[in-house]
């Protein structure tokens, strides 16, 4: 037993020495000491291999030493009130953040460790970010009163930051059904770094399961506002020629080179609701001999008498409530427009996507719920940072 223990040790501080400066400095020596609490080098490294693992900018040390450092300061705010994670609520939280990856958590601690991440660092990651999120509710919740007011004046001035917006991009979705998802994701890896049109137009030829890649994957100009919400400020944070992070669409990686952007001066009209239709087909062929048929989303219920009821599904939603790869086919759509570029099941279901009509917000009822949820985190958030900053003051921090 003594000798396992040996081995084991020799075997970590051997893994550690890997990710050492050259100075040669121990991985277990002290980093910082946060109110007498050491932060090591070890947890450095294997913080930045975490961040990294996620795809999140800023995955270097110096990053990673400051999120420990902040963390260790918070933990002694939260031993102050008394304050803790059940073992039932970690394991709930571990559980929906695999979830996110539609993965268990057996699943994602395995692709972590993959990347050199030990399960103790993802889970001290999880219950840093759960811990804060409830300590921050319990102790600001009641401060936060957002009035009908406050609502209108938002109402008031939506729009304003993507008035009359048009973006010019190029897209790459690549398969990744869960056979080929590692292989997926390393293409994906290696297409976000480009920063040429030439290259990006490249991987979407060799790449993307989208007719666009026929063109390099080039979309012509479009209104921001027609692209789901959650898309939105990612273009906006793109400059020319930059590549967007991997998204995860249902069995694919989706990626978009930003183009270019202008300003129209006509007001944004942003999208409230869509109406579409979906026709799962055996093939390509028999997608486009459909598409070739119809004028309207009326008319597939011509083309799909006598299939099977799932096979041709009409929906009105929000664009937040439509599968995220469905959403970003019928922001290239106009209303009687068609895409066959989506598949299912591996690829052998094709999916015929239809727009019947886009409703524009302003014609819309208005999802008030939806801005007060978002006024109360901003101002949650708010609170937040303001307790941070005070918390880091008044600690002791020490950086050798």
């Amino acid at each position: 037993m003594r000798n396992i223990v040996r081995l084991i040790g020799a075997a970590l501080l051997l893994a550690g020495a890997a990710a050492l400066p050259a100075s040669g400095q121990s991985p277990f020596s002290a980093a910082a000491t946060v109110n007498e609490r050491a932060v090591t080098w070890y947890e450095v490294d294997q913080r930045a291999a975490l961040l990294q693992a996620f795809g999140q900018p800023g995955s270097d040390r110096e990053t990673a030493l400051q999120q420990l450092i902040e963390e260790r300061v918070k933990q002694a705010e939260y031993a102050r009130v008394g304050l803790g994670l059940s073992d039932e609520g970690l394991q709930a939280a571990l559980a929906e953040f695999a979830g996110r990856a539609q993965l268990t958590v057996d699943e994602f601690t395995a692709r972590l460790a993959g990347d050199g991440v030990a399960f103790e660092t993802f889970r001290d990651y999880v219950i840093a970010g759960i811990t804060w999120r409830d300590y921050i509710r319990s102790r600001y919740a009641s401060r936060v009163d957002i009035t009908e007011a406050d609502i209108d004046r938002v109402l008031a001035t939506r729009g304003d930051t993507t008035a009359g917006i048009e973006i010019l991009v190029s897209e790459i979705i690549i398969p990744a059904p869960p056979e080929r998802l590692a292989e997926a994701e390393a293409i994906a890896a290696r297409i976000t770094a480009m920063t040429s049109a030439a290259q990006f137009e490249a991987a979407a030829r060799e790449y993307s399961a989208l007719p666009s890649r026929d063109e390099g994957g080039r979309l012509d100009w479009l209104p921001l506002t027609q692209f789901p919400d959650a898309l939105q400020p990612l273009f906006l944070s793109l400059d020319p020629g930059q590549v967007s992070q991997p998204i995860t669409i249902p069995n694919g990686i989706a990626l978009f080179q930003l183009r270019d952007i202008r300003e129209t001066g006509r007001p944004a009209e942003a999208v409230a609701r869509l109406d579409y239709a979906v026709l799962a087909l055996p093939s390509l062929e028999d997608g486009a001999r459909v598409a070739a048929m119809v004028d309207t989303c009326d008319d597939l219920y011509g083309v799909a008498r006598g299939l099977p009821a799932e096979q041709l599904t009409r929906e009105e939603a929000a664009p937040g409530a439509i599968p995220q790869d469905v959403a970003l086919e019928l922001a290239k759509l106009d209303a009687g427009e068609v895409s066959l570029g989506l598949t299912r099941d591996g690829g052998a279901t094709r999916l015929l996507v239809m727009l019947c009509s886009r409703t524009l917000a302003a014609n819309a009822e208005v999802d008030r719920a939806a801005i007060r949820d978002r006024l109360r985190n901003e101002q949650l958030t708010s609170y937040a940072d303001g307790l941070l900053a005070d918390l880091m003051a008044s600690a002791r921090i020490d950086r050798p």
